[in-house]
């Protein structure tokens, strides 16, 4: 295609919101570097007309490494013995969240494996605590698949959000990525659940996972068109090396980049974290993420003591700016390119507030 049709995919995409399969494929195929700034300026301006120049800050409690399942690309995987497993006390969740309400935070992310099915009460249990001590901010999880009725009673107990990433649509290319046991029809029924029980729901994959192909990406993105969450969680595949991915191809930084920017242009006003692993591969990364349309960042509240373990890939930035205690550094960061930290919920449906 030339530069003048390229620009024009870029055009009916902000106005319609929607292409059809082919077109997102010459976009991301794309290496012209005019077109490729144009989507990104395209995308931008969407996010600033919406958000403005304020930045969300989630506090990212990593609440445990230790998980039942045995996805094929994860450090964390329950098959490594080279990890050092924990799991969080109460008392330590709620120091860092103490810790992060200080700072300003108003929104906290409880991530972690997937604990045993006995944990669910416990789980309840802190959703519980951290809702009645901290009612004025919102609480994201990202604990992978649970029955139905444990996510319904961690919405009671008070959870407002909920990212599960789907990794792939497509069951054959799933099914590499992850053992027998785990089913990608079982994925999309949590995702089900989850927006049925009236979460704001997330969902995303890993740009570059091994054998991805373009039109494996093309499937997801007629996914989350379809499934229309209000979270899209995107960051280059990074191998881990004690996993039977350890030797594989890092993901691409440019294409999360665009991936960012599409998304941001059909969702205008969906929450895009710009994430740590973009940063991991790219050091300008998270700052990139923003110039292309994504309007979220993580900073660490987990305790300094276990960050290392929380080893989902190699090289994880877990100090400076990815961390809570980095956050004037990351106010910094934003200011030179114009942009500051927003420190409200930023919620789904929030459009230019303290902005």
């Amino acid at each position: 295609m030339h530069v003048a049709s390229m620009r024009e995919l870029v055009d009916i995409l902000r106005a319609e919101r929607h292409l059809e399969s082919s077109s997102y494929k010459a976009l991301l195929e794309c290496d012209n570097e005019s077109v490729v700034a144009y989507l990104h300026e395209q995308a931008r301006e969407v996010a600033q007309g919406v958000f403005g120049r304020g930045i969300f800050v989630r506090g990212l409690v990593e609440l445990t490494n230790v998980c039942h399942n045995d996805c094929y690309y994860c450090g964390i995987r329950k098959s490594n013995s080279n990890v050092e497993r924990y799991i969080l006390t109460t008392e330590q969740v709620l120091q860092s969240c103490q810790q992060g309400y200080e700072l300003g935070f108003r929104t906290f992310v409880l991530q972690g494996g997937e604990l045993p099915r006995d944990k669910a009460q416990w789980l309840v249990e802190l959703v519980s605590e951290i809702r009645q001590r901290w009612s004025d901010c919102a609480i994201t999880l990202s604990l992978g698949e649970w029955p139905r009725e444990v996510y319904e009673a961690l919405k009671h107990a008070g959870a407002d959000r909920y990212l599960l990433r789907h990794e792939s649509h497509n069951a054959e290319h799933y099914a590499k990525l992850h053992p027998a046991d785990m089913s990608l029809t079982n994925r999309l029924q949590c995702l089900t659940w989850l927006k049925e029980l009236g979460y704001q729901v997330g969902t995303g994959i890993m740009v570059g996972s091994p054998w991805q192909s373009l039109d494996n990406i093309m499937e997801d993105i007629e996914f989350i068109e379809q499934f229309k969450p209000q979270m899209i969680g995107l960051g280059p595949f990074v191998p881990q090396h004690d996993t039977p991915f350890g030797k594989s191809a890092t993901g691409s930084a440019a294409l999360t980049c665009k991936l960012y920017s599409i998304f941001r242009l059909m969702f205008p006003n969906a929450l895009i974290p710009s994430t740590t692993a973009i940063n991991t591969i790219d050091t300008n990364g998270r700052i990139k993420g923003i110039m292309a349309g994504a309007n979220v960042v993580m900073p660490n509240l987990s305790p300094a003591s276990v960050r290392s373990n929380y080893a989902l890939y190699d090289g994880k930035a877990i100090t400076n700016a990815e961390a809570a205690e980095g956050i004037a550094q990351l106010e910094t960061q934003l200011a030179t390119i114009g942009y500051h930290i927003d420190w409200s919920r930023g919620d789904f449906n929030q459009c230019k507030i303290n902005n």
